[in-house]
């Protein structure tokens, strides 16, 4: 599965505005409801921040892949949002937050949902692709970036 079949623009923000950790974490379990594959907000906010209490989903250089197993979800799905400024979120490398791509997957996903952690990560990684996204308009704008970074990084 590639990234850009995640998210479509209604899952995409651009410059969100946040004040902290929780407050992003609750803005992408919102916006991934967007979806109508969400059952349940408050669950899906409770897998993230459990597994975001087990260790940081900060991966340093600005970017965090916040992401959890719920049963409120029968299949993968994700939400990206840049963020206005940047925000603490006690990253590996001690660096604020300005990137967020969160993943929530159903419990007995495992295989997908670790593939596609690393799929995320290798992309978001990538040289130029967390400039490129910090300065995207629009949610059209961020799907191109990463649609040509996947296909630069990966045959499907």
């Amino acid at each position: 599965m590639k990234l850009t079949e995640l998210l479509r623009p209604e899952l995409v923000a651009t410059r969100l505005e946040v004040i902290d950790k929780p407050h992003l974490l609750r803005g992408l379990v919102e916006l991934s409801a967007a979806s109508g594959r969400v059952g349940d907000v408050e669950a899906a906010l409770t897998a993230v921040s459990e597994r975001e209490a087990i260790m940081t989903t900060g991966i340093g250089g600005g970017i965090a892949i916040p992401h959890g197993k719920t049963d409120t979800v029968s299949e993968l799905v994700g939400a990206f949002a840049t963020i206005t400024g940047t925000v603490e979120f006690d990253s590996l490398d001690n660096q604020p937050v300005r990137l967020a791509f969160l993943l929530l997957a159903p419990p007995n996903a495992t295989g997908p949902h670790i593939k596609m952690l690393s799929r995320i990560s290798r992309v978001l990684n990538r040289e130029n692709v967390g400039q490129r996204l910090a300065l995207a308009d629009t949610p059209d704008d961020v799907i191109a970036i990463f649609r040509e970074a996947e296909d630069d990084l990966f045959e499907i």
